[in-house]
């Protein structure tokens, strides 16, 4: 268990296993000074700092990681040194310092106890040292046979944020807030880890009325409800999009939908995520290495759950209710076909064209579930389309819909670290989505260009004009590479944090 706590002492007379302090690139480019927040360590170092920062080669450049025992100079046995990159005018960002302390989080597995002397003056420098730090050191051991073993964690125990203004109250709650936060994206990431086996529609429901449950424990602590659809329920409330795609696999499909109701909401937010568990394409299947990581098919569900599970435990006051259509879209004799139409809730007929184009279908059902409770917004998460990976690249979703709402998630996004691009959705995309012949709508259409801004077309389709926002996640969700930053790898659990900050920003404006 980590302890974690926010103080104003000395970093180099603070005994730890290790401190962490920051760099930024010198004047003109040359070597490298310290950031705010490590100045004691340096002043503690005299006139060796300079020579020691020659001596390593220090450049401050952002992703910069070195470490120096540090004899009798400081307390701590060790000094972590960070590049933050080239500041602004006003310093190193809440960005720059998210990733460095997420770099310096896996720099410091062996310490018991760390202390992180970076830049931290304001509450969204604080914050940022404390989820850098937390997602940075994040690992997925279930499946580890020596983690097993052992029993134990290699993160540290005991970890110190060092600020001056450490009693301002406002410091205590963005700290306390962002560990919240980070739990709730590390909860997102085991979810999206979890092999596909074992995380099947019916196993994932479970989870996410434990997760709820998890969120309305403690003292003070605000309900999260939930509730589950399974195959016969979805059947008695006609929603053919989940029961379409999820017929042809062995575990039956689900809906699960969550709501978090304080006492005098001053704003009503509904959240939607595609939640499917494995995609194999169906019959209009993958090529084998394009299935490889597609248990993170549900990385949306599991970002809006995770998200209303927060939201709630920071005691925001707006009404959130969350959607979570959950299906696993298999091969077998049951498997819908092209060419087969399908009755969305609410009535609405789909041309299906392409089963592998099946998250806008189970999206679809929920959009007309939410619509029906009568929010002031809707936004929905889904990892929807490789064209939009192709746009954007794998670091960079995309956000579509009203745009007002576009605007403020992306706002949201650029403070919680994770870029939201705003993409169009072009008149001409509504003639292609009714292009079908024999139904209301065409699922797909097969033209090569602009197929995530076809598929946010589609989903509007069900919105009945609502205030919304359709965040595409499909590159960031998933980084095959290695960590980086607060990034780690496998599941990113991204959307989460912006997710909140968009609610966060809500209830400011709404209140």
């Amino acid at each position: 268990m980590l302890t974690l706590t926010l103080r104003s002492a000395n970093p180099a007379k603070t005994r730890c296993d290790a401190v962490v302090i920051g760099l930024v690139p010198g004047k003109n480019g040359k070597g490298a000074e310290v950031a705010p927040g490590g100045e004691d360590v340096a002043k503690a170092y005299g006139r060796r700092w300079r020579p020691l920062l020659s001596t390593l080669g220090a450049t401050g450049k952002a992703g910069e990681v070195l470490q120096v025992p540090t004899t009798d100079a400081v307390n701590a046995g060790l000094l972590v040194l960070v590049g933050l990159g080239a500041p602004d005018s006003s310093g190193p960002s809440a960005d720059a310092v998210r990733r460095g302390a997420g770099s310096a989080a896996r720099a410091v597995t062996n310490a018991a106890s760390v202390g992180l002397a970076l830049p931290a003056a304001a509450p969204e420098t604080a914050r940022a040292v404390v989820e850098g730090f937390l997602l940075g050191g994040y690992t997925f051991t279930t499946y580890k046979k020596a983690s097993k073993e052992s029993g134990s964690s290699s993160r540290p125990g005991d970890v110190v944020v060092f600020s001056a203004a450490a009693r301002r109250s406002e410091m205590v709650t963005a700290v306390e807030e962002a560990q919240i936060v980070a739990e709730a994206v590390m909860a997102t990431r085991n979810w999206v880890n979890t092999p596909p086996g074992d995380l099947t529609p019916p196993a994932f429901a479970d989870a996410v009325v434990e997760a709820a449950k998890t969120a309305s424990k403690g003292r003070g602590a605000r309900k999260v409800t939930a509730r589950v659809f399974d195959e016969a329920a979805l059947a008695e409330l006609g929603c053919g999009g989940i029961l379409g795609v999820g017929k042809a696999s062995d575990a039956p499909p689900r809906l699960v939908e969550l709501t978090y109701s304080p006492a005098k909401p001053v704003a009503h937010l509904a959240l939607v995520g595609k939640g499917i568990t494995f995609d194999s394409g169906g019959l209009s299947i993958k090529p084998a290495a394009s299935m490889s990581d597609m248990k993170t098919d549900m990385a949306g569900a599991a970002a809006v759950v995770q998200a209303t599970c927060a939201i709630a435990r920071l005691k925001l006051p707006i009404k959130v209710s969350t959607f979570v259509p959950m299906a696993e879209n298999m091969v077998s004799g049951r498997a819908i076909r092209p060419g087969d139409v399908l009755t969305m809730y609410g009535g609405t007929t789909v041309e299906v064209l392409n089963t592998d184009a099946e998250g806008r279908l189970v999206l679809a059902d929920a959009l007309g579930r939410a619509v029906e409770a009568k929010p002031d917004v809707i936004l929905d998460v889904a990892t929807l389309t490789g064209a939009m990976v192709v746009a954007l690249g794998d670091k960079i979703a995309g956000v579509m819909g009203s745009d007002e709402i576009v605007e403020a998630v992306a706002a949201a996004s650029r403070t919680a670290g994770e870029l939201h691009w705003p993409m169009p959705i072009p008149e001409g995309m509504d003639e292609r989505i009714h292009g079908s012949k024999i139904a209301d709508l065409a699922q797909h259409d097969w033209v090569r260009w602009g197929g995530g801004l076809f598929a946010a077309a589609f989903l509007r389709e069900f919105t009945q004009g609502l205030p919304w926002a359709h965040l595409d996640i499909a590159g960031p969700a998933w980084n095959s590479g290695g960590p980086s930053g607060h990034v780690s790898a496998g599941g990113t659990g991204w959307a989460v944090a912006t997710l909140v900050d968009y609610a966060r920003g809500l209830a400011a404006t709404s209140s």
